[in-house]
């Protein structure tokens, strides 16, 4: 259960992205690990354990060990889920009620965030004496609601109701006659000093109700953010508790997933290849020849067979919750997994004593795509796709089994540890 409480603990005190990158580097920090920066030379030494951020929203951490090394093992997830940006200037004022112009981040259901206690989260930006300072924020108390139309004057709700976000979506936060200045209300909540203002925010709602264990027996685990950050939590746990391999283990976590990875602080960018060329020159090593050894896990939750709807799932694909780790499939590639870098995946998981299931989208339904292909666009790897199997992806709130936590952190603890040896086309796992 230690693994379970951990990620339920820190689930529950991601409330953006700018929180999940900071509990990330607090676990970072008490296992040893030394903050460098992009902008400076470091010197890296055998032994030694590092971590880089980008823009207070992606992370990457390294372990380099005592022995020779000659490639790269590494995992990636993404730490952004879809949810609702706030704008700049947000006060909306309707007779005595008060809303927050938001828009949306991601591709979410959309109805999932309605009649349930909302708040904000995020990062603020105060200046003083010509200096900015970004500060994280978290409006712990339930702030915000998006009241539903009642079913007398919206007949079509339950009948493929198409929500405007514009219109439909916009949270209400109160009848406040006085509230006029919002960044003066975001200086209430940070706790102004003299001389301080703020001049700028990044804020997103978020969904109040905490994750925890659900169903009889408990063998789920429900909560808001579980795609991507379930998988960030166990990949980390498995990353810090493996012990030291003959390679150069890498944990990253990307913002911006949700939309695409094409930010400097994305996936797509080229916040990895820069690192992985930094430690390669660090080590005295040939980029390209280490790169050409190395492999690298793709993170990103799966989908689960749906018992209410069995006919979304293709016809040889049985996913289920508590089922263990998901190898993830596609023709075009969304997802990286093809039979050299799966074969891999699957001795991993014979050696970690972990289950495995393969998944693949019905062949006339469209899936997402991830991190992996993106990635590789800027660092070319061998690649697998996996995660965790999941419901109600992209809801306010998810699901997926109790068990599955353990088997991932287990998986990577295996994976850091032992050597995924590549030549060509072959491969090696001791």
């Amino acid at each position: 259960m230690e693994h379970i409480e951990t990620t339920l603990t820190l689930l529950n005190s991601s409330y953006s992205v700018y929180h999940a990158v900071d509990n990330i580097e607090r676990l970072l920090l008490a296992a040893g690990f030394q903050e460098i920066s992009e902008a400076e030379e470091a010197k890296l030494e055998k032994g030694g354990r590092y971590y880089l951020k980008r823009n207070g929203t992606s992370i990457i951490a390294f372990k380099i060990p005592e022995s020779e090394v000659s490639s790269f093992q590494i995992a990636a997830t993404h730490n952004d889920s879809p949810t609702f940006r706030l704008k700049p200037n947000p006060i909306l004022r309707y007779k005595n009620l008060v809303s927050l112009n938001v828009e949306p981040y991601g591709g979410m259901i959309m109805s999932s965030w309605l009649d349930r206690p909302l708040s904000l989260a995020g990062r603020v930006f105060v200046e003083k004496d010509g200096k900015i300072e970004g500060r994280l924020l978290v409006i712990d108390e339930d702030l915000l609601i998006i009241p539903n139309v009642c079913i007398h004057m919206n007949r079509e709700v339950n009948h493929g109701f198409a929500f405007n976000p514009a219109k439909d979506l916009i949270p209400l936060m109160g009848t406040r006659e006085d509230l006029t200045d919002f960044n003066a209300f975001l200086g209430k909540c940070i706790g102004l000093k003299e001389g301080e203002k703020v001049i700028s925010h990044d804020l997103y709602l978020y969904n109040r109700e905490p994750a925890k264990l659900v169903g009889l027996d408990q063998p789920f685990l429900a909560g808001g953010r579980l795609d991507d950050l379930s998988a960030a939590y166990t990949v980390l746990q498995g990353f810090l508790e493996a012990e030291e391999g003959e390679h150069v283990s890498v944990f990253a976590s990307f913002d911006n997933e949700e939309v695409g990875s094409l930010t400097r602080q994305g996936a797509n960018s080229d916040f990895l290849q820069l690192t992985l060329k930094r430690i390669a020159k660090g080590l005295g090593k040939d980029f390209a020849e280490m790169t050409a050894r190395s492999f690298l896990f793709s993170v990103d939750n799966g989908h689960a067979n749906h018992p209410n709807h069995p006919e979304l799932s293709d016809q040889t694909t049985d996913v289920r919750l508590n089922g263990g780790i998901v190898i993830k499939y596609n023709a075009e590639q969304r997802y990286t997994s093809d039979g050299f870098s799966s074969a891999i995946a699957k001795l991993l998981a014979e050696k970690a004593g972990v289950c495995y299931q393969e998944y693949t989208n019905r062949s006339d339904l469209r899936g997402g795509s991830t991190l992996g292909n993106l990635s590789n666009a800027e660092v070319s790897l061998a690649c697998c796709d996996i995660g965790l199997p999941q419901l109600a992806m992209h809801s306010s709130y998810e699901l997926l089994g109790k068990e599955d936590i353990e088997a991932m952190v287990l998986f990577m603890k295996a994976y850091f540890e032992k050597e995924v040896e590549i030549s060509g086309q072959n491969a090696e796992i001791r």
